[in-house]
């Protein structure tokens, strides 16, 4: 049987807070801000969106909104020759509401009453997260005559705001943002207060840009948005609350305590645009396939040896916690989850430690049995996921306070809020299905159970240097599979004419098949499941039909008849397969040989550069010298020509 030899690519999943992926900007400047808000939503197009906005203050509150792209809405703000100094932009994922311009932000309050749509709007606001509570909101400020536009939650918050405001908008944002529940980052600006822009973040990330001279002050989800704009970055914790005005800005936090400066300090973060930039590729995730060797290596960097400091974070040892622990508990999300599964692996069979991995959006929401000895370790490619975020608290709250986090951020919440860290250094991931984020975390992870081993005593100094040799082995290991590209198109060509997808995986693999499943959906196929390998013994349940294509383990739907009863059996039926090298006679054309989705891979795969070099293409079987098929039993041996059992 043919096996399809594909890179396992974990689709990643977003979890509450993050999976939306909105994009905020905001500006308090004494120039024309619009050309900053719109390139700072050109910079975070690559997470995606359906619609996207821009307002400002212009004596009174004017946007331009729209449902295609940045580039449309820059042709509306140019012709409408929108400008201004204080201003908010968004782009949205649609969560409440259709994708339509009416439930794009920024959304407007113009205050109750049913003529309230014909007056001026009075405060603007843009909103990335969800409310919980928005139904029971929105029933009560219809019931003070409110008439809502939209859809969506967001609007909600702007008629929360105006309904409280009474002259000052930072302490009608405080009052507001104390009767949401749910995840949310906001960015507001009032008509009577022109040069005064509000922020709040809880549950999803907001970061504050202190510009030059100190004179403009920016709010954004991400500092790629301010790219070139500024690089000091102030990161608010959870539940700030900031107040931005010309020339200064002050923080307090969930409790209204003012903060200082050494509580919220300003980072130099070099972020720039280039990350997002393309170059030679098709497009991101090739990319970002192509950057796992470097990934990899940057990731690497400077580990000479294995030792617990590796892992030394801000508010304790290594060393100290790793003596003290005698168990794992990993919370994840998403492709992070499957890192996670993968290194409980490791961590078991390496390390001696029981190792248990849950999901994190799941974990708060059962009774568990806490151990205080235990080691928590979080995996997260942002550091802001919010429901690990939540799951890591909600372990702190048990008892257990020996945290570890596996995270690409190194200014992140989570790296915070944890003990101990290990930053990988696979850069910003731009692509939706997680390439070299995923394979970062697994070398993170791959360390963190080298240095646990060698605490608990399972780690000689020769299993060290052979680890250390493969490891610093993987990016020139990598880069020979990367060169492989051609041959896995070829093969790719073939499975992607099927609609459904079944995934087998054995050890490691197995929570890998569980990824590329959800990759499979990231592709619009229709995967059935991830299975263990043992499962394509049993014969599990699929679609039935010769469009259903297997991984690893080779789902292709068995023909009827005796071949049929031999898998039932659990016995391997034998597929017939033309030799690669040689036309097919006439008189099979009707036959299964023609029809056979696994000789036809193969014949795809057999390209003239293939060949050539048949080891480069990564093929599990000799060829024959004179074909470069299957059918040679040894090396240099000619096959008949004719047809032959894979």
């Amino acid at each position: 049987m043919f096996n399809f030899v594909l890179t396992p690519l974990p689709f990643t999943q977003f979890t509450k807070g993050e999976w939306l992926m909105c994009g905020i900007v905001g500006a308090v400047s004494t120039r024309n801000i619009v050309p900053v808000l719109v390139q700072g939503l050109q910079r975070l197009e690559y997470r995606g969106y359906d619609s996207c906005g821009v307002a400002v203050h212009t004596g009174g509150l004017q946007r331009a909104r729209s449902t295609e792209r940045v580039a449309e809405l820059l042709t509306q703000v140019t012709q409408s020759h929108l400008a201004g100094a204080t201003g908010i932009a968004h782009t949205r994922w649609a969560t409440h509401g259709a994708p339509v311009v009416h439930n794009a932000h920024p959304h407007f309050s113009h205050g109750p009453g049913p003529d309230a749509a014909s007056r001026p709007g009075r405060v603007a606001l843009v909103h990335n997260g969800i409310i919980e509570n928005h139904d029971e909101l929105r029933a009560s400020l219809q019931a003070r005559g409110y008439v809502f536009q939209s859809q969506t939650d967001t609007e909600v918050i702007a008629h929360l705001v105006d309904s409280l405001y009474d002259g000052d908008l930072f302490e009608a944002v405080k009052t507001a943002i104390g009767q949401l529940q749910g995840a949310y980052a906001i960015a507001v600006f009032c008509k009577d207060e022109p040069h005064r822009l509000i922020g709040a973040r809880a549950g999803s990330p907001l970061i504050l840009g202190v510009g030059q001279g100190g004179t403009e002050h920016f709010l954004a989800s991400d500092a790629m948005a301010l790219a070139g704009v500024t690089d000091q970055i102030v990161y608010l914790e959870e539940g700030d609350l900031v107040d931005l005005q010309l020339g200064k800005y002050w923080l307090v936090d969930r409790a209204h305590k003012a903060l200082t400066p050494a509580q919220r300090p300003v980072k130099t973060v070099l972020a720039h645009s280039g990350a997002a930039e393309l170059g030679p590729y098709r497009h991101y995730m090739q990319k970002e396939i192509f950057e796992q060797p470097r990934a990899i290596a940057d990731t690497l960097e400077g580990v000479e040896g294995i030792a617990p400091e590796l892992f030394d974070g801000s508010q304790a040892s290594a060393a100290r916690v790793f003596k003290g622990i005698d168990s794992v508990l990993i919370l994840a999300c998403g492709t992070s989850y499957y890192s996670g599964c993968t290194a409980k692996y490791w961590l078991e069979s390496i390390a001696k430690i029981p190792t248990q991995v849950e999901v994190a959006s799941e974990y708060r929401y059962r009774d568990s049995v806490p151990n205080p000895r235990t080691l928590v370790v979080t995996i997260t490619q942002s550091g802001e996921t919010a429901d690990t975020l939540a799951a890591l608290r909600h372990a702190q709250s048990l008892g257990m306070t020996h945290t570890l986090t596996i995270c690409n951020v190194a200014t992140s919440a989570m790296v915070r809020e944890c003990e101990l860290a290990y930053i990988t250094r696979a850069g910003v991931e731009i692509g939706v299905a997680s390439t070299k984020a995923f394979t970062a975390q697994l070398a993170g992870l791959f360390l963190l159970t080298l240095a646990l081993a060698q605490s608990r005593g399972h780690l000689s100094a020769a299993e060290e240097a052979r680890h250390l040799k493969a490891m610093r082995h993987l990016p020139a290991a990598l880069q020979a599979v990367l060169a492989l590209e051609p041959q896995l198109i070829a093969w790719a060509e073939d499975f992607a004419t099927k609609d459904n997808a079944l995934f087998l995986g054995r050890g490691l693999h197995y929570p890998i098949a569980h990824g590329r499943r959800a990759q499979a959906q990231g592709n619009q196929l229709h995967p059935r499941r991830g299975l263990p390998g043992w499962r394509a013994q049993a014969r599990p349940a699929g679609p039935g039909d010769r469009r259903h294509a297997g991984g690893d383990g080779g789902a292709q739907r068995r023909p009827a008849g005796k071949a049929q009863k031999q898998y039932a059996r659990g016995a391997r039926p034998r597929r017939r397969a033309v030799c690669a090298g040689r036309r097919r006679h006439p008189a099979r054309e009707q036959r299964g040989p023609a029809r056979d989705p696994h000789a036809r891979a193969l014949r795809r795969a057999l390209t003239p550069a293939a060949r050539g070099a048949p080891a480069a293409a990564g093929l599990p079987h000799r060829l024959c010298a004179r074909h470069r098929c299957r059918q040679a039993e040894e090396p240099g041996e000619e096959c008949d020509g004719g047809v032959s059992f894979l």
